[in-house]
């Protein structure tokens, strides 16, 4: 081998080897800015909060019915007369009413001589106030009293859920901007939003449930309102943001 493959054999390894340097470098220096997280940014953490009641479009009532109650009167009997008043009203007893419970001697039981006194819970789902309180009104006339409210929900819960959330990330958004401007700063984008849900939404906790029945007087002839006020459903969502902030 000459002098001149020496030197351009060296000249070939010194740009390969700078080459290799060059790509080094980029890699470290791009790893860097890829593994770059929150802490180290300037930034600024808040909570947003925000909340909505909705008034529920969907009552679920529970009803129940004790055989022992009637005198002479079988289950059976009793059901088709509540079956009666129901459709009255307009409603679809096919779709909206459910047996939820049916007690017999399985489960608990009253004997009245050789016969079984059993007991049936129903589950009727009404759209209205106005139709609930007059469910009450109607049953109370034959004499089926055990009734009460189960649950609350809206066809559109979900859809309302989304936009308190929104609310919440905005109302965050806003205190971030009146918090950086107090120390001449300004926010750039948000670069961590976390949710923070607090407790169960009230329409799944059916025991806490307040409602009254108004304008309604069983022993009064020709009493006809029975609107029932029911408590909303309230929502309420919080949400965490940190926001990356700068000088002005």
């Amino acid at each position: 081998m000459n002098v001149y493959d020496i030197l351009t054999n060296k000249s070939k390894l010194m740009k390969t080897l700078l080459l290799i340097l060059a790509l080094t470098i980029s890699l470290n220096c791009f790893s860097q800015t890829e593994g770059k997280n929150f802490i180290d940014y300037n930034y600024i953490e808040v909570t947003g909060k925000a909340e909505m009641e909705v008034v529920p479009n969907e009552i679920y009532l529970k009803i129940i019915i004790n055989e022992k109650d009637y005198k002479g009167k079988e289950l059976e009997d009793i059901e088709k007369e509540m079956i009666v008043k129901l459709k009255n009203l307009g409603i679809d007893v096919s779709k909206d009413l459910a047996i939820k419970d049916m007690m017999s001697n399985l489960k608990n039981y009253w004997l009245k001589g050789k016969q079984i006194q059993s007991s049936k819970e129903y589950q009727l789902l009404v759209y209205k106030t106005l139709t609930a309180g007059r469910v009450f009104q109607e049953l109370e006339s034959i004499g089926i009293s055990n009734i009460s409210i189960d649950r609350l929900n809206h066809s559109d819960i979900e859809k309302f859920r989304l936009e308190v959330k929104e609310k919440a990330v905005v109302a965050a958004r806003e205190k971030a901007i009146v918090l950086t401007n107090a120390i001449g700063q300004s926010i750039k984008n948000a670069i961590y939003i976390k949710e923070l849900d607090y407790g169960v939404s009230p329409h799944l906790r059916a025991a806490n449930t307040n409602f009254v029945v108004q304008g309604y007087y069983a022993n009064v002839p020709g009493s006809k309102q029975a609107e029932i006020e029911i408590e909303k459903i309230k929502l309420q969502y919080s949400v965490l943001v940190r926001f990356g902030m700068h000088y002005k």
